[in-house]
């Protein structure tokens, strides 16, 4: 099997250029795909443009990741309803740094033959004057096709409009394409489906201007089966960054996958085998009460972001939700974990010395409603502290009780959680 056949399978391709499949089937070729630089961290719905890349490698083609630093400073107007805020070079430099950091989990920079590169589009943008851009590239493009352009044509209906730095963006991306096939030999340009029309652009110039063909593919862009845009959750974007977005929190987004979707998900985001993506595909269609397929796919990607260590501390969190045990957990993954649930806080003074009785602290924090209900919850066995079970009706709670002396967790039934924070 070739590379696009992988994709094919996959369903990893929207579009390509007609020569593609055979040029793939009997050649190694150096392909690229630009990354946004607009935060210090990917987000999930960067993760199957960084997989192609992955994938490409591993069929050993040679993969570079373009940090647009330079086009960061204009913003791609593909799929924008409004202009992006202009980022300043600082700002730049440090979302660069994040990203490159991320992008070295998949990919090998140092693999004998075809090492991936990382390569900042700033290096020949910023310093190409206007009127060499204007002479060398600009007049390659009529204004009557850029207007045709599905993205200009959608902003150009919106009361805002759109500026001349975003119509100028798509002879920029052009430009890069131009500049990597001569300068690292790179002849295939992939991404999002938004992006069709800006890699035509870039091929029509390697043609007018070298007299070479060069190829485009384009991925679809992943949607949800209720049709919202990937990766856009409550709480916002789900972060490839732990500090962004927490492992344990990285692990769920995964576990919460839609029987609909899981399937589609474990192509594009796993490297499992066809063979064995057929067999969770089944589970899902005979038995998906188990949902094996999503925790699967949860531990695949999780440990792929996060790495081994981290994809045990998060399944380790989701038992907990289940009534495992809280040993090894420090008090910030108890309140990652617990996050959402209701919480009191209290003065630390009132766990020192004899500490408080269990049923008055049931009270105060309105998990019962009165300290004769705590008594009756207790000895039904319906009352866990820091998921123990609690059959003592005189049971007292002191400070030994909370994990790091800071974070304490009641539990009433099988999943009524309250958090005690001093």
């Amino acid at each position: 099997m070739n590379l696009f056949e992988e994709f094919k399978w996959r369903g990893m391709v929207q579009d390509h250029t007609p020569e593609l499949p055979a040029v793939l089937a009997a050649e190694k070729l150096t392909a690229y795909i630009g990354f946004d630089p607009s935060a210090a961290s990917l987000h999930v719905g960067s993760l199957l443009p960084v997989m192609c890349l992955a994938r490409l490698q591993r069929f050993g083609h040679t993969p570079i990741a373009i940090v647009g630093g330079g086009t960061g400073l204009i913003g791609d107007p593909s799929g924008k309803t409004q202009e992006r805020k202009l980022l300043t070079n600082e700002e730049i430099e440090e979302n660069l740094a994040g990203i490159k950091s991320q992008l070295s989990r998949f990919l090998d920079f140092e693999a004998a033959g075809n090492a991936a590169k990382i390569i900042n589009n700033a290096d020949w943008l910023t310093p190409i004057s206007m009127m060499t851009f204007l002479r060398d590239v600009g007049k390659y493009f009529t204004v009557n096709y850029l207007l045709a352009k599905e993205s200009v044509k959608r902003r150009l209906e919106t009361e805002d409009g759109m500026s001349f730095t975003e119509f100028s963006y798509s002879l920029l991306q052009a430009y890069d394409y131009l500049v990597l096939n001569e300068k690292h030999g790179c002849s295939l340009q992939m991404g999002g489906s938004d992006q069709w029309g800006n890699i035509l652009a870039g091929i029509d110039l390697i043609r007018r201007l070298r007299g070479v063909r060069a190829h485009g593919l384009v991925v679809p862009l992943v949607t949800t089966s209720a049709g919202v845009k990937f990766g856009k959750t409550e709480a916002g974007a789900v972060w490839l960054d732990a500090k962004l977005t927490s492992p344990y929190r990285f692990y769920q987004f995964w576990i919460n996958t839609d029987d609909k979707d899981v399937v589609m998900y474990l192509k594009f985001f796993t490297w499992l085998l066809e063979q064995e993506i057929q067999t969770f595909e089944e589970s899902v269609r005979d038995e998906p009460h188990t949902r094996n397929a999503q925790r699967e796919l949860a531990r695949q990607v999780t440990a792929m972001v996060h790495g081994e260590a981290e994809l045990a501390k998060a399944v380790r969190a989701s038992e907990i939700l289940f009534g495992k045990e809280f040993a090894g957990m420090s008090a910030a993954d108890i309140l990652d974990i617990f996050a959402d649930v209701p919480s009191t806080e209290m003065e630390q003074s009132r766990f020192v010395d004899q500490g408080m009785q269990l049923t008055q602290l049931l009270a105060t924090s309105s998990v019962a409603s009165s300290k004769g209900d705590a008594r009756r919850l207790i000895e039904s066995g319906a009352v866990s502290v820091n998921n123990h079970r609690i059959a003592d009706t005189k049971a007292l709670i002191t400070l030994s009780d909370f994990v790091d002396g800071k974070i304490l967790v009641l539990r009433k039934g099988a999943r009524t959680y309250h958090v005690i924070k001093v």
